[in-house]
């Protein structure tokens, strides 16, 4: 194995590098770590504990008795005031309406925004950090569209951020676009924790602003990046594979525009291999919009 102290400052670099195109996230430790014994070792240290417990509440089990029939009288009062205190979950069917209440009320992108950041109807919005609205050019008329914000967006507060969003830039710069001379955007606006896809709820809830985006930014072009986006459009199950590199019309709120679906740069720092294919739907890409 390669000891990382014979390699010369630019061929540890080059190291690096090739191991982050390679999709590697994580470095090995200096030396192994049994994470099977230490579960075990943890575990049977919080049984330990319990036993340890058991006892002192059994001991004190007559006096909560006693305390609990003295104050009979005025038990319910703290139920009471904890269910007040309670956060109510809002039913599915109710946030959906509200959420179609609050992005029809919106007549411009500037307000969109604001009844995002103003909507609490979406469990999403509680574990995440930032409503990742959208960015760039609205009279573009290109639209580029992603799922949902990866933790990179979310810590930014912007679409397509780190080293997903630095690759999408080259994308773009080599069919002679820019983030600034487009529309970037994400069909949910908040990131699902450990970046899982949205529920069905989730997704029925979030749809109404989304749809109100597109209604109000009109795009005659649309760039779908991934799995999720790709099946959102096309109302399809297929892989991003079986449905990228075609131009479908899409209609979206009442606005028809041209589509193609491709891959996620996400996808591409963990596969680099598919970049050739990638490539191919820019090229298609730049080959529509040279028509217009």
């Amino acid at each position: 194995m390669t000891s990382a102290q014979t390699l010369a400052p630019a061929e540890l670099a080059a190291l690096l590098h090739f191991y982050a195109d390679a999709g590697c996230d994580w470095l090995l430790e200096e030396q192994p770590v049994d994470r099977i014994a230490e579960f075990a070792e943890q575990r049977a240290a919080r049984a330990s504990q319990a036993k340890q417990r058991e006892p002192q509440q059994a001991g004190s089990g007559s006096a909560h008795r006693s305390v609990k029939a003295s104050t009979d009288g005025q038990s319910s009062q703290p139920a009471n005031r904890a269910v007040s205190s309670a956060t109510v979950a809002i039913p599915d069917a109710d946030a959906v309406a509200a959420a179609r209440q609050a992005a029809a009320a919106a007549h411009s992108l500037d307000e969109l925004r604001t009844a995002l950041e103003n909507f609490t109807g979406c469990n999403l919005k509680n574990g995440a950090r930032s409503t990742v609205f959208l960015s760039g050019s609205p009279d573009s008329g290109i639209m580029v569209v992603g799922p949902m914000p990866s933790s990179d967006c979310d810590r930014d507060g912007a679409p397509f951020a780190g080293r997903a969003g630095q690759l999408l830039d080259r994308m773009l710069a080599a069919i002679d676009l820019d983030r600034e001379k487009v529309l970037l955007t994400n069909i949910v606006a908040w990131r699902p924790p450990g970046n899982r896809p949205p529920s069905p709820a989730e997704m029925e809830i979030c749809r109404p602003f989304f749809e109100r985006q597109v209604e109000l930014v009109r795009p005659k072009h649309m760039l779908l990046l991934g799995n999720f986006t790709a099946r959102f459009f096309f109302g399809e199950e297929q892989s991003i594979f079986a449905l990228r590199g075609a131009f479908r019309e899409v209609t979206v709120a009442g606005v028809t525009a041209r589509a193609i679906a491709s891959l996620h740069p996400q996808d591409l720092l963990t596969a680099p291999a598919n970049k050739a294919l990638a490539w191919q739907d820019l090229l298609a890409f730049r080959a529509e919009l040279q028509k217009s």
